[in-house]
């Protein structure tokens, strides 16, 4: 491949590769290994795609199928059905999401389970389809709507609890101090006299 065709992918597609890795991972370090490592396999595998129209999505194939097998992951994620649960969702105020800043969404977003993580990253951050992230993930259509749905409860739970104030510690009691025990850096007392 030659070597300007590879900087320009690498440079197309390192920031939302990266993003990805960094939503599953949760660390700097192991997403910059897990994108390094996709473009690796890019340089010497990256020829035998035949449709050029489809990098980006291939690429967030292998990295994906990359993070699966260095975790080592033995059992595979079960199927859930999409649920009628939504009433049971909590609310979020506008004023709630409004305050939030990409920042501090990103970092409630590490704090989702990783195969809701995965696809919620997918859908709301790189604006892929069901389809897509479904052919990325190698799952079940069913499968990407589920996790969307289970994704946005934790999420959304997340929101929630990060937005209650944490609770004020309690008053310490006042300590009564004798008059005659209240003594100055001098040792004297603090009404005057000596000791």
């Amino acid at each position: 491949m030659p070597s300007d065709d590879f900087e320009q992918i690498v440079s197309q597609h390192y920031e939302s590769l990266y993003r990805f890795a960094l939503s599953l991972t949760r660390t700097e370090a192991d997403a910059c290994d897990l994108t390094q490592q996709t473009f690796y396999i890019w340089a010497t595998k990256g020829h035998q795609l035949r449709d050029r129209s489809k990098v980006k999505s291939w690429l967030f194939t292998i990295l994906h199928r990359e993070f699966l097998q260095i975790r080592r992951r033995a059992v595979r994620f079960p199927h859930f059905e999409l649920s009628e649960g939504i009433e049971d969702l909590p609310t979020l105020s506008p004023e709630m999401v409004n305050a939030l800043d990409a920042a501090r969404v990103f970092e409630l977003l590490g704090q989702v389970q990783e195969p809701y993580r995965a696809v919620l990253t997918l859908f709301y951050l790189e604006d892929y389809s069901y389809k897509e992230i479904a052919d990325i993930l190698e799952v079940p259509l069913g499968t990407v709507r589920s996790r969307i749905f289970r994704g946005v409860v934790q999420l959304r739970q997340s929101i929630l609890v990060a937005d209650t104030p944490p609770p004020r510690p309690a008053p310490e009691p006042d300590t009564f101090v004798p008059h005659w025990l209240n003594l100055s850096p001098s040792g004297s007392m603090a009404g005057g006299g000596s000791i």
